[in-house]
């Protein structure tokens, strides 16, 4: 096997391990496992749990990141940016439940990585939100009274409770495109310019 695919099956069978077990449960024997290698082919990748969970994060993050960047580029109004930003991170999150448990629990517990983890790909991609409004802002079609940066950490709660719904409930009858929309009005109806 080659070593980038065995690199993709450790942070695929990590994702998995860490969703059911919790960071601090599961162990480097139990990833090994479920990606099917020995327990030291881990360490020819990664130094140790924190260094995978941070590459999980990193690495599954970037993905979302740029296939997002992808789908908004070709778009010029700041409402529909927003449309797609929401519909896409819903989308991801329901079809990949595991990482979104990951990012979830791990995210908040794990006290060590978020004091590293504060510029990287997570700030990254919530970023993308406050560059929207920011346009948006410029183009007079949102209030210039929003603060961009506060907004980006709102929204993204909203996604992130939605999706935690998903994973933890019964309450899976909505589908990511009603969810959507009932974000989408909530938020761009208010932050709506009432000039422009």
């Amino acid at each position: 096997m080659k070593a980038a695919n065995k690199h993709v099956k450790i942070i695929s069978a990590a994702t998995k391990v860490f969703a059911k077990k919790g960071f601090f449960n599961a162990r480097i024997s139990d990833i090994a496992k479920e990606a099917k290698v020995a327990d030291g082919t881990i360490y020819l990748y990664f130094n140790n749990k924190i260094d995978i969970l941070r590459s999980v994060f990193e690495e599954e993050i970037d993905t979302i990141i740029q296939h997002t960047r992808k789908l908004i580029s070709a778009e010029g109004d700041p409402r529909k940016k927003l449309e797609i930003f929401i519909v896409t991170h819903l989308s991801y999150m329901k079809k990949n439940k595991n990482l979104a448990e990951v990012m979830q629990i791990e995210l908040r517990q794990s006290t060590k990585l978020i004091k590293d983890y504060r510029n990287t790909k997570f700030n990254e991609y919530i970023d993308i939100i406050a560059e929207i409004i920011y346009q948006g802002q410029q183009q007079k079609i949102f209030r210039k009274d929003i603060l961009p940066n506060i907004a980006k950490r709102t929204l993204f709660g909203a996604l992130d409770e939605v999706s935690r719904v998903w994973n933890i409930s019964l309450e899976t009858h909505y589908s990511v495109e009603e969810a959507g929309c009932q974000i989408i009005k909530m938020f761009i109806f208010g932050m709506l310019d009432s000039r422009g």
